[in-house]
């Protein structure tokens, strides 16, 4: 298995990186729209819908509200869309401590709900941050951190792991695994900070926004596990050997891209 996902990721990561860094805005939206709508389709499930022709209407609806957002993109009004996301991933995090405990989010139409939004947002996140100065590099940094978290996660928790983290939602996942993949995503950020020459004042702030950025991205994995666990599937979908489907791959990215995109705006550059 764990040949089969190094494999997998070979050859995923240089089609991510070309993504991020060839492509021109649009063909990355359109690039990103793709990424975005396979997870649509996997989401389906998640909230109680298999039949094919409702999943594949589910999958239209996300697209429209892809086409909604790329039609105010440039508007000025981008980071405000992104608060309800925000707010979302917030309360999602009382939800996964509470769990087996249920509330509204058990609804199928809430949770097809809750789907248009972290896709959408994330999505519109992505293309925010391509769309900055030096954008691709902050698109570079975001993944970096989501990479730095779930590695420095993986093997400080195999080492040292003890006290689990959420055991009803996700039992391999603890707190000394978060604190290591912390740990890694603060020498990540200072390494690019360091790198870019950044005042004393940014690093600081991106040092701290990285943090919490790279907590956030454990939040959106542990809630995509709920899901799953509330639902009974073990993998969103199969399409990637040895990691899963696209969900799998993107959950800490769509937790973590909005609040990246958003914090980046009172970055102290001055």
């Amino acid at each position: 298995m764990l040949k089969q996902r190094i494999l997998t990721a070979s050859i995923l990561a240089p089609i991510v990186l070309c993504g991020v860094f060839l492509l021109p805005l649009e063909a990355f939206a359109v690039f990103m729209g793709v990424v975005t709508l396979l997870g649509a389709w996997e989401w389906g499930p998640l909230s109680g819908i298999r039949s094919p022709a409702l999943r594949l209407a589910y999958v239209m609806v996300v697209f429209l509200s892809l086409i909604l957002c790329w039609g105010l993109f440039g508007a000025g009004i981008e980071l405000y869309l992104l608060l309800p996301a925000l707010l979302l991933w917030c309360i999602s995090f009382v939800w996964v401590l509470r769990y087996p405990a249920v509330g509204g989010w058990s609804s199928s139409v809430v949770r097809l709900a809750i789907g248009v939004l972290v896709l959408a947002a994330a999505w519109l996140s992505l293309l925010k941050l391509k769309s900055l100065e030096s954008g691709n590099a902050w698109l570079l940094l975001v993944l970096l951190i989501v990479w730095a978290a779930d590695i420095g996660a993986y093997f400080s928790g195999k080492r040292w792991g003890k006290v689990k983290l959420a055991p009803n939602v996700s039992p391999g996942k603890t707190r000394e695994g978060v604190y290591g993949g912390l740990v890694a995503v603060v020498v990540t950020a200072l390494i690019f900070a360091l790198w870019n020459e950044l005042t004393g004042a940014a690093i600081v702030y991106l040092v701290l926004l990285s943090i919490i950025v790279g907590f956030v991205s454990v939040m959106g994995d542990l809630f995509e596990s709920l899901l799953k666990r509330f639902t009974g599937i073990k993998d969103s979908g199969s399409i990637l050997p040895g990691h899963g489907g696209v969900l799998d791959r993107i959950d800490s990215i769509l937790a973590a891209a909005p609040f990246f995109c958003l914090g980046l705006y009172f970055l102290p550059i001055n």
